[in-house]
């Protein structure tokens, strides 16, 4: 009966456009006086408790890094790098979403970033050259995904501190994934540039070529700093983010200099806006889960998953259609803070690896971001594309479809998560 409650709850507050902190607020309030016991210092102190945690400490360090990169020039170093390796391909400026994408994965770990900093350059530069604007802003939101697989990623640093599982773990083997991910979206383009013979881009000369090495080598750099850091024990994730923010105020003010300290108010204002509601998030689903183990809901997921447990394959495919289906209509990370407590116990039952069902749980629900009607990144792609929510959703059905393919894929061949961990171990 009280998973009832909850997700009836859960779904009509949604269903009514109420923001998702509030409704998590709600849902444990509503869990509580069907409980009988309400007391609402307790939901305060499961908040406090929520937000209250080191890792947790990576998020606002990342977002501060990637709002000091968007203002400044570090993506369009990226997307130059980018446009001077795959540009002069047929549909070039395609390949280059997908390949700057990868890139800035390893600086940003969110997909609404990446989607925002690479579709503003971007999307205009592709409608000029002939591309399709709502073929485009489909690619580049389809490839925002990258961004929370390949480390740093924000929800796994989310999904490690919900599950107690090692964070550093977590981003080495969200590596391969990421890559595989954006090796199938290039070649889905290959078939949508062929079918619309978009342009070629221009040949760079040696010379050229060697130029947008050099000035954007500092931009690549970041990246290796990052997850080599992390991979050989220099500084830990939340560290990392912090190594991140001071390596992009130096490059930005000090090599790049298009940051001064007149333009730092508005980004720390940025970054904290994003932050508060991470966070808000963050803490209301901390109370929403204490309350779910009260209810002793797990126990009634585990009634309806229960009897596939002895299957792995058979269970690990029920459950990425029900997080193909929460995904539809929630966002990333209420999903991974609220669901985490309730399915742990059953991947534990069914022997699977926390690590691997960690990475296939974000990547399954990084997915959720580009599907109607709830997907915050496509969202964000009508914004920077300047289209309709109807018009990017017709054109994103070839890469979900691919994106799927891949999930699919990670299901049936584990070692395409869980090998690079071992690489990296030795």
């Amino acid at each position: 009966m009280a998973l009832g409650i909850f997700f009836a709850s859960l779904f009509a507050l949604l269903a009514l456009g109420i923001p998702i902190a509030v409704v998590l607020v709600l849902c444990a309030i509503t869990l509580m006086l069907f409980l009988g016991n309400f007391d609402a210092q307790i939901i305060a102190q499961n908040m406090v408790y929520g937000a209250n945690s080191f890792p947790l400490m990576a998020i606002p360090f990342f977002m501060l890094a990637g709002e000091i990169m968007a203002y400044g020039s570090l993506s369009q170093k990226i997307v130059d790098f980018a446009t001077m390796l795959v540009g002069r391909i047929r549909g070039g400026l395609g390949y280059v979403v997908v390949l700057a994408s990868i890139l800035f994965a390893g600086l940003s770990g969110s997909a609404v970033a990446d989607a925002a900093a690479l579709g503003s350059i971007l999307v205009p530069l592709m409608a000029r050259e002939g591309y399709r604007r709502d073929v485009s802003t489909a690619l580049v939101a389809s490839s925002g995904i990258i961004a929370p697989i390949i480390p740093p990623s924000i929800p796994m640093i989310i999904f490690g501190v919900t599950s107690g599982v090692s964070i550093t773990k977590l981003f080495m083997s969200g590596i391969i994934p990421g890559l595989i991910l954006g090796l199938i979206l290039m070649v889905t383009w290959t078939f949508l540039a062929r079918k619309g013979n978009y342009p070629r881009g221009k040949k760079y000369s040696r010379a050229e070529s060697l130029k947008v090495v050099k000035e954007s080598v500092w931009a690549l750099l970041m990246p290796i700093i990052i997850v080599g850091g992390i991979r050989f024990g220099v500084f830990t994730p939340t560290e990392a983010g912090a190594v991140a923010v001071v390596y992009a105020l130096i490059v930005s003010m000090f090599i790049y200099r298009d940051v001064n300290l007149k333009d730092l108010k508005p980004i720390f204002i940025a970054a904290a806006k994003s932050t508060s509601v991470v966070m808000f998030v963050a803490s209301a689903a901390m109370a929403v889960a204490w309350l779910l183990t009260v209810a002793q809901i797990p126990n009634q997921m585990a009634q309806i998953f229960g009897g596939l447990t002895e299957n792995k394959l058979v269970f690990l495919f029920a459950v990425n259609v029900f997080l193909l289906f929460l995904g539809m209509i929630m966002d990333l990370t209420p999903a991974i803070l609220i669901f985490t407590p309730v399915l742990m116990p059953l991947v534990a039952k069914a022997g699977i690896d926390p690590v691997y069902f960690g990475v296939i749980m974000v990547f399954n629900l990084c997915i959720g971001l580009i599907t109607p009607p709830i997907g915050t990144v496509l969202y964000v792609g009508c914004g920077v594309g300047q289209i309709n929510f109807i018009d990017l959703t017709k054109k994103i059905w070839p890469f979900l479809i691919a994106e799927i393919i891949v999930l699919i894929l990670l299901i049936l061949f584990p070692d395409l998560v869980m090998v690079p961990l071992k690489w990296f171990a030795h």
